[in-house]
């Protein structure tokens, strides 16, 4: 197995310095990958930009493609977090919650059932990004390079 990457679905992601700063620590590549329709500024390091063709799911398409068993994808796209689990990589949202095998079918009905009420006037979206939730993402995404990496060192 190929040492763990960090897969940033680029387009709407809040925490580019937190993913950053574990990335440097830790000397993990890490790639975002983007529909170009954000401009971003090169972070430097062992970061990649990846832009591919406007199109709806085209980021999306890449990311699940190039997801493996010891990747981790940042996502808050609950069907692209099922397609990358699907594949064996690990997912987390940009709030630090992880995606799982098995949580991921109940994300994808929650899903469901807000576009549902939306669709009928009812509710609204997310709230906002707070500090808790940064500080809960930085957490949890140390906690889960931590355990891709291991995963890698035990598959040599």
């Amino acid at each position: 197995m190929t040492a763990p990457r960090l897969i940033v679905d680029a387009d709407a992601c809040p925490v580019r310095d937190e993913i950053l700063r574990v990335a440097g620590r830790l000397g993990l590549e890490t790639i975002f990958v983007s529909n170009g329709a954000r401009p971003m500024r090169p972070p430097g390091g062992n970061t990649r930009i990846v832009v591919v063709t406007e199109g709806a799911d085209k980021a999306d398409d890449w990311i699940a493609e190039a997801a493996t068993p010891t990747d981790i994808c940042l996502t808050n796209d609950i069907p692209l977090a099922a397609r990358c689990i699907a594949k064996g990589a690990f997912c987390l949202s940009y709030k630090g919650h992880a995606w799982t095998e098995n949580n991921i079918g109940s994300a994808l009905a929650g899903r469901e059932l807000s576009r549902h009420l939306r669709e009928m006037g009812m509710g609204g979206g997310p709230p906002p990004m707070a500090q808790a939730d940064r500080s809960r993402f930085l957490n949890a995404l140390d906690a889960m390079a931590q355990a891709a990496l291991r995963k890698a060192r035990a598959s040599l």
